[in-house]
């Protein structure tokens, strides 16, 4: 089975991302894909995206053509009970023969030869630490991620695996094995096609047969009787009416995030579990393909109900099923396609540290660490979207360049408008007033075309220096746009702010004589106007424009006042 995404469906919100155990999704200029190779088809990307953008595919077209041959044999699992709902069992087995298969198991003969081989362990001694390997996802995450548990997996094969190769020694190795169901990895090389339940159902509607069509008995005699010493999965009916739930020998996990703790018990701190039933979820009832989480107890429910009485008779042939092999290995797989380690660094680099020196670690990003997020960045899977700190360092970073004239230092016109509202408001509101002055150099453009435009920059600059160091830390000052600046004077009267304009204006024009430039060529022209309240009030910032307009007829190099 492959996960794809749909491009047409997927925004790139990133959910997938967050929730992939394999880190098996990349992100490449905006556009997200699934990596096979890493991909342990758990399915928690399916449920996660709010867009329905991930699809999961089997072999499809394969098990058509094996239906259509009459020759194949099926292997349907017990979980369509609830997919094709509520039409019964026995109509969804009747419907399959009516489709074309040969034979239609339901998974027993592979549970019966999984137990057996587990009945079989079980019973040896010595071997400290065994994790049920019965499951695909969590083998292929040990083997990704956790390569120190490998040699604690029980060397046996998934019921799937151990009920393909009992099929074709009974009817032959040339069958056709199909199976069917929500975890449709379980099969391996031995099944030769694999498809989901949805696959399944498009399947028999190409073949012209409707479930509901079917009569409620069985039309042919079924293949097998119901398991009479195991339950699903293989797990021995022995070995759980022997051992308690609080058993020191058999210990009960599920989800991925158990392998973390496992590892550290097991490889680590060399601790003997005894036998480790794990699995991502709650059995195949509770996988993302049956249906959401919530849904759990009804499936349940009708699984229970449609179940049919154990046999007390075997179900296995034995001499079919010793001559089965139920064994299975477990490589350890080196794939040499980690992050190279200046790119993780890089991206570190960009996160930055917590403020308290320590890296964030928050796991927002659906990584634990910020180094393991780094290291997908690096490879592609992921991009800096999906972390906060750093949106919340660049949203920071844009706040202060939308706050502070970057060539300057002063406030930009952003703030000082702000920063006038909230002035007046308070003139109004407490009766205080303020002052502004309006500051606009005199010869400018002549320095520009004169000196040239880094020259223009410096006397900027300059005259942004003088005008800080002249105003109090409650006071801003701001710069209005090209050579005019602007200042707010709090609870300051009109003769205080003009002996304020007055220092300006001869610090300016001593600023220009430092710098070199002949006499008069560097100097301001300033226009103070005071707030005052009441509704027939001009705009401060208005009289103080004109207020500088009169300084400038005045012969600049001027303080003027709104009232002069």
């Amino acid at each position: 089975m492959d996960f794809r995404v749909e491009p047409d469906q997927c925004v790139a919100c990133h959910a997938c991302v967050r929730v992939c155990p394999a880190e098996a999704v990349a992100v490449e200029s905006g556009k997200v894909r699934i990596v096979d190779e890493a991909c342990t088809r758990c399915g928690l990307c399916l449920p996660a995206c709010p867009h329905d953008a991930i699809i999961a595919l089997g072999d499809w077209e394969r098990a058509y053509e094996f239906a259509c041959g009459g020759a194949a044999t099926l292997i349907l699992s017990v979980e369509s009970a609830v997919h094709f709902y509520p039409a019964t069992p026995e109509q969804v087995v009747n419907a399959c023969y009516a489709a074309g298969f040969r034979t239609v198991h339901r998974g027993v003969l592979g549970d019966e030869l999984v137990a057996r081989e587990y009945l079989r362990a079980w019973t040896d001694d010595g071997w400290g630490t065994m994790i049920r390997s019965t499951c695909p996802v969590i083998v292929e995450t040990v083997r990704t991620k956790y390569p120190e548990l490998i040699p604690y997996l029980a060397p046996v094969a998934t019921p799937i695996e151990a009920e393909a190769r009992y099929l074709k020694q009974l009817y032959g190795a040339a069958t056709p094995v199909v199976y069917t169901g929500v975890c449709v990895t379980e099969g391996g090389e031995d099944v030769d096609a694999a498809i989901t339940l949805a696959e399944l159902s498009n399947l028999l509607v190409r073949r012209g047969v409707r479930v509901a069509d079917q009569p409620l008995h069985f039309s042919r005699v079924p293949e097998e009787r119901r398991r009479h010493w195991s339950t699903a999965g293989g797990m021995p009916l022995e070995v759980l009416m022997e051992e308690r739930q609080s058993s020191r020998r058999f210990r009960k996990m599920r989800g991925l995030g158990q392998l973390e703790g496992l590892a550290q018990a097991v490889a680590v701190d060399r601790i003997e579990l005894g036998f480790v039933d794990i699995l991502p979820c709650d059995g195949c009832l509770d996988h993302p393909l049956i249906g959401p989480k919530e849904g759990l107890y009804w499936r349940r429910e009708i699984v229970g109900a449609t179940e049919p009485v154990r046999a007390r008779a075997p179900v296995l042939e034995d001499a079919v099923a010793d001559s089965v092999q139920v064994g299975a290995v477990f490589p350890i797989i080196r794939n040499g396609h980690g992050a190279p380690a200046e790119a993780v660094e890089l991206v570190l680099a960009q996160i930055g540290m917590a403020p308290n020196g320590k890296p964030w670690d928050c796991g927002a990003c659906g990584y634990a660490t910020c180094r393991a997020f780094a290291g997908a960045a690096a490879l592609g899977r992921t991009t800096l979207k999906s972390c906060p700190p750093y949106l919340d360092k660049e949203a920071q970073q844009a706040h202060q360049q939308a706050a502070v004239d970057a060539l300057t230092g002063l406030a930009t016109f952003r703030v000082l408008r702000d920063r006038l509202a909230t002035e007046t408001a308070r003139s109004s509101r407490t009766g205080e007033t303020f002052v502004v002055l309006f500051v606009d150099l005199d010869n400018f453009k002549l320095v520009n075309d004169s000196f040239g435009h880094e020259a223009g920059n410096e006397v900027l600059r300059g005259t942004a220096r003088e005008c800080s160091a002249l105003i109090r830390t409650t006071d801003l000052a701001a710069r209005y746009g090209g050579d005019e600046f602007v200042l707010v004077l709090v609870r300051t009267g009109l003769p205080g702010a003009t002996a304020v304009a007055q220092k300006v204006r001869a610090q300016v024009e001593a600023l220009g004589r430092r710098m070199g430039y002949p006499d008069g060529l560097v100097t301001v022209s300033i226009g103070v106007a005071e707030a005052r309240v009441g509704p027939e009030q001009e705009d401060v910032l208005v009289a103080a424009d004109r207020a500088l307009y009169r300084a400038k007829q005045l012969g600049r190099n001027q303080v003027a006042t709104g009232e002069s």
